[in-house]
């Protein structure tokens, strides 16, 4: 059944197939091209206002931005934090270290006051040990003896003196005869002599005595050996 379909008022009439034409005419013409324009730039609006906002409020970098900047004060204050006690530290090693070079400086100032005091104890000692020494060279040269002989006995009493001050000052005489073979250790050789009464290496002479000083030696004994 034919159905009457309202022509528009614009619309152009549809050409016949009698005239051998095929193709039917859709061109919009400009009027209706704009409406449809129109209501499209409407709905796109209205989805813009309605979907948009929602988008952007969901992902909106504001939070994280206000955790990040929340973090990074909270790091600023306890860097701050750190620095102050690290100054804190510092001053009070600092005050140590003074401290520390205050008291090295009157250890060692009481040290060389000690040292200074017990050298001059020391020197004190040896004097005083020495004195009574000198006392009896006085008097023996003071003295008149008879003959020779009785001066050497004056003389030799005054060396047993002497050798006994150095013994209450912890120094010993070596104990090194004629005849003994020699040691390099304790003894120095001056000069070599052959004595065919001495076996070769032997000790022929003493120059000068050798001491020891608390065990250890003070002075080597200077000695002629003995080479056959």
């Amino acid at each position: 059944m034919p159905t009457d379909i309202p022509e528009h008022p614009d619309a152009k009439p549809l050409a016949s197939q009698g005239e051998g034409e095929d193709l039917v005419d859709l061109n919009l013409d400009d009027s209706l091209e704009g409406d449809l324009q129109s209501v499209a730039d409407e709905v796109a609006s209205e989805y813009h206002t309605q979907i948009v906002p929602e988008m952007e409020l969901s992902d909106s970098p504001e939070p994280f931005e206000a955790d990040a900047r929340v973090n990074l004060e909270s790091a600023l204050t306890e860097a701050e934090h750190q620095m102050e006690d690290l100054l804190r530290r510092e001053a009070e090693l600092m005050d140590q270290q003074r401290r520390l070079a205050a008291d090295f400086n009157n250890f060692r100032n009481r040290a060389q006051r000690d040292i200074a005091l017990a050298v001059e104890q020391a020197e004190r000692k040896i004097l005083l040990e020495m004195l009574p020494v000198l006392d009896n060279f006085d008097r023996s040269l003071g003295a008149s003896y008879q003959d020779v002989e009785s001066f050497r006995a004056g003389v030799d009493l005054i060396r047993k003196q002497f050798l006994e001050a150095f013994r209450r000052l912890n120094v010993e005489q070596l104990p090194l005869q004629v005849g003994d073979p020699f040691d390099a250790l304790n003894a120095e050789a001056l000069t070599t002599y052959a004595d065919p009464n001495l076996p070769d290496g032997a000790v022929a002479a003493i120059y000068e005595r050798g001491f020891n000083l608390k065990g250890q030696l003070l002075r080597a004994a200077r000695v002629v050996v003995n080479r056959l």
